[in-house]
C-alpha cells in the first residue's frame, strides 16, 4: 500500500510525486499517455518551440536594420517539426527518469476510483492513504456544425501538421489562439482570428490586450471581433455573425481555440459523491475534494489552467497530506500566480486587472510605462510595448502588473516576486537595476 496514488503524470502530477518521494513518502503514479502531460507533449513546450522558430524568422526578415543586407534564406517546416520532437523527447526522457527514482512507482494505464483509498488500473487494484487527481484538460469544441470536417483541428492537431497552411482561420482569441496566430503569421500563413468577445485575451488588462492586438494586426493578422461562429461549411468556409451581419472567411485550415475542459469523466467520481462543478472538480484551499483523502490539482479543478499553477497546487496538496499525517497545523499560503502569452511581442500579467480593481472597490494607483523610452529596448529594436503597474493608494504596496513587450514574462516574474514579499513602489524604486536592462522600465515607473 502506497502513501499517495497520483492519477496523471503532467506538471502537477510528476512534480508532486518527486516532492512527496523526497519527503519520504511512497508514491504510485498512473499515466495513460506520455509522461509530462499536455504541457510537455501537446502544449507549452512544443508551442514555445514554434514561437522560437517564428522569432528567428522575424529577426531574419528585419536583418536590414542591423546592417545585414541582401540576406536570402529558405524555411523548412519539416526541420521545425523535427526540432520540436527532439525537444519533447529530451524533456520526456527526463520526466521518465524522475519517475524512476526510489519511492516512486510508475504504472501505465487508465485509472478509475473504486473507493476513497483505492483505484483500478486495467483490472488491478492499488491502494493508498491518499489520492491526488491530476488528469488535466482537453480541447473544448464549439457545438456547431462542421467541426468534424478535414482540416478543422485543435491545438494538438495544428502542432502535428506537416505543412504551413496558406490561409489559417483561428476561432478564439485567448492564449492558445493568439500564440498560434503570432507563430503562423511569421511562418507565412494568412491568419484570420474570429473572436466572440469585444477584446482578445480576456484575462489580461483591457488596455494591454487592445494594444497587443493592434500591434499584431499591424503585422498582418486579421481580427474579427464580436463575431459568433455559426458553422463551418465544406471547403472550410467559416461562417459567423458579426454585430448582426453574417460574414464568412475561407481557409485551408481552421484551428478551434475556444478553451479547455477538465478531464473529469470516467474517473468514478459520482460513486464517491465527489462534487464536480461547471469549472471542474470542486476543491477547497488545500486542494481537497468533498472526500477528505482525495485531492484534485491542476486543470482538472479548473481554478487556474496553467502548468506552474498545477505544480504549485501539487506541492500544496502534498504539504497538506504531510501535515495530516504528522498531526500538525497547516496554513495555506496563497501566492500570486503570474501568467504569460508568448506572442510577438510577449504579454504577461500578475494580479488583478484595472477593471477588477475598480469592481472590487480597491483604492489604487496606476503607473504606466513604455518600452519606447527604454535604452535596451531601443538598442534591440523592440520598442513596441506598455506596462501598467498597480499599487495600493494607502501604502504603495504592489497589487499587480499587466504588460506587453520584449521579455514581458521575465518582467512579470520580477513583479510577482515583489508581490510575494509585500513590496511597495518605494521598495522597488530603491532597488538598483542593471543599466541598460528592460527591467529599468519598472523601476522608472516606481519613482
Amino acid at each position: 500500500m502506497s502513501d499517495i496514488i497520483i492519477i496523471g503524470a503532467g506538471p502537477g502530477g510528476y512534480r508532486a510525486a518527486e516532492y512527496a518521494a523526497k519527503c519520504g513518502l511512497q508514491v504510485l503514479i498512473v499515466e495513460q499517455g506520455h509522461a509530462g502531460g499536455t504541457c510537455l507533449n501537446e502544449g507549452c513546450i512544443p508551442t514555445k518551440c514554434f514561437c522560437r522558430n517564428a522569432e528567428v524568422l522575424d529577426t531574419l526578415r528585419e536583418a536590414g536594420q542591423y546592417g545585414v543586407e541582401n540576406l536570402t534564406f529558405s524555411f523548412s517546416f519539416d526541420s521545425v517539426q523535427q526540432r520540436k520532437q527532439q525537444v519533447i523527447g529530451q524533456l520526456r526522457s527526463g520526466v521518465e527518469q524522475l519517475l524512476a527514482q526510489p519511492g516512486i512507482t510508475l504504472v501505465r494505464g487508465t485509472a478509475r476510483l473504486t473507493g476513497p483509498h483505492s483505484v483500478d488500473v486495467g483490472g488491478q487494484t492499488y491502494e493508498a492513504d491518499n489520492i491526488i487527481i491530476a488528469t488535466g484538460s482537453r480541447t473544448k469544441w464549439l457545438p456547431i456544425e462542421g467541426t468534424k470536417l478535414d482540416g478543422v483541428v485543435d491545438s494538438t492537431g495544428l502542432l502535428a501538421t506537416d505543412h504551413v497552411p496558406r490561409r489559417l482561420c483561428i476561432v478564439g482569441a485567448g492564449v492558445i489562439g493568439m500564440e498560434f496566430a503570432s507563430c503562423f503569421s511569421s511562418f507565412g500563413s494568412e491568419v484570420t482570428v474570429v473572436e466572440y468577445l469585444k477584446e482578445a485575451l480576456p484575462a489580461l488588462d483591457a488596455d494591454i490586450a487592445k494594444r497587443l492586438r493592434q500591434t499584431m494586426a499591424r503585422r498582418g493578422i486579421d481580427f474579427r471581433m464580436q463575431a459568433a461562429v455559426k458553422r463551418i461549411e465544406p471547403g472550410l468556409r467559416v461562417v459567423f455573425d458579426q454585430k448582426g451581419n453574417e460574414q464568412a472567411v475561407e481557409a485551408d485550415m481552421v484551428l478551434m481555440a475556444t478553451g479547455r475542459t477538465p478531464n473529469a469523466d470516467g474517473l468514478g467520481l459520482e460513486s464517491l459523491g465527489i462534487a464536480v462543478g461547471r469549472m471542474g472538480i470542486e476543491v477547497g484551499d488545500t486542494m481537497q475534494t468533498s472526500v477528505e483523502s482525495i485531492y484534485a490539482i491542476g486543470d482538472v479543478n479548473g481554478r487556474c489552467m496553467l502548468a506552474h499553477a498545477a505544480t504549485a497546487q501539487g506541492l500544496l496538496a502534498v504539504n497538506h497530506i504531510m501535515a495530516r499525517r504528522n498531526g500538525t497545523a497547516f496554513q495555506s499560503d496563497q501566492q500570486p500566480v503570474p501568467a504569460a502569452i508568448f506572442t510577438h511581442p510577449e504579454a504577461a500579467s500578475v494580479g488583478p486587472t484595472e477593471q477588477q480593481l475598480k469592481e472590487s472597490g480597491t483604492d489604487y494607483v496606476c503607473r504606466k510605462g513604455f518600452f519606447r523610452a527604454n535604452g535596451k529596448a531601443l538598442a534591440q529594436g523592440e520598442t513596441e510595448g506598455m506596462v501598467k503597474l498597480f499599487a495600493s493608494a494607502a501604502d504603495g504596496r504592489i497589487l499587480g502588473c499587466h504588460l506587453f513587450g520584449p521579455h514581458a514574462a521575465d518582467m512579470a516574474q520580477e513583479v510577482s516576486v515583489l508581490m510575494c514579499r509585500q513590496a511597495s513602489l518605494a521598495d522597488l524604486a530603491a532597488m538598483t537595476h542593471i543599466h541598460p536592462t528592460l527591467g529599468e522600465v519598472l523601476q522608472e515607473m516606481a519613482f
